[in-house]
């Protein structure tokens, strides 16, 4: 789990988080972690907007985003941060934007890049905890990849028309990414069909295991998958076995 140093809250937090402080097992020990914690975001579009968005609210101390490209029309139904006067601006920039309207204190790092092999090392660097809301696997494997081999846990998030999973990925401990994907799915292409409530089921999800994880707060998806049809309202929790042949993690 990460080493975070909690920061003490002034009277303003405690008074702004009072009711999750209430929560048993997270109390204001809790809050202070994430006011000392730093989270990297790959993809900060459909999911990752939520998952962002639910730790600003949540008081998470810093926040490390990474997207690339503009607001587009098609963002809107689902990108909760892009908006209409933002229409062919950069998606970073009203990120940030909205990020600070919800939370003043946080810091925010801008990164107006998507994750690729090239930019992974630096970004996962600045952070304790990683999680993966990209849509395409070059990106999920090379974040996967630089996850593993600076130790740092991994929520891995990601959804197809009204289906969804999450997993948690501990570096050493769990299967990680390749383990549970040997090769990309030779279907998978960049567009694919969306609503964004199903998109904001499981980036809520992924908020609650980044906060679990700062705060050891209950039990994480780590060596588990939770799946989901949101058709019929089915959900199911896989057990995961590491790959000890895996090019990434399998001799870590």
């Amino acid at each position: 789990m990460p080493n975070i140093t909690p920061q003490p809250l002034n009277d303003e937090e405690k008074a702004t988080y009072e009711w999750q402080i209430w929560v048993p097992g997270f109390g204001e020990a809790g809050q202070e972690k994430l006011k000392g914690a730093s989270v990297m975001i790959s993809r900060v579009g459909g999911l990752g907007s939520v998952v962002a968005y639910e730790l600003a609210a949540a008081g998470i101390g810093k926040l490390v985003a990474a997207h690339g490209g503009n607001v587009k029309y098609s963002d809107l139904n689902r990108q909760l941060l892009m908006t209409y006067d933002w229409i062919g601006k950069p998606r970073i920039d009203t990120i940030e934007r909205r990020l600070k309207d919800m939370n003043p204190r946080m810091q925010i790092v801008k990164h107006p890049a998507n994750v690729n092999e090239e930019n992974a090392r630096a970004l996962v660097e600045q952070a304790d905890i990683i999680v993966d809301c990209a849509p395409l696997f070059e990106e999920r494997y090379a974040m996967n990849a630089e996850a593993v081999r600076q130790g740092k846990p991994l929520v891995e998030c990601a959804m197809y028309e009204m289906e969804a999973h999450i997993t948690t990925i501990i570096p050493g401990q769990t299967p990680c990414l390749r383990c549970i994907y040997p090769e990309q799915p030779p279907t998978w292409k960049r567009q694919f069909p969306v609503f964004g409530a199903v998109s904001g089921t499981v980036g809520c999800l992924g908020a609650v295991e980044v906060i679990k994880l700062v705060s050891g707060l209950g039990e994480t998806l780590a060596g588990k998958m939770l799946t989901m049809d949101l058709r019929d309202m089915t959900f199911r929790t896989l057990n995961l076995r590491r790959d000890p042949d895996c090019p990434i993690c399998g001799s870590k």
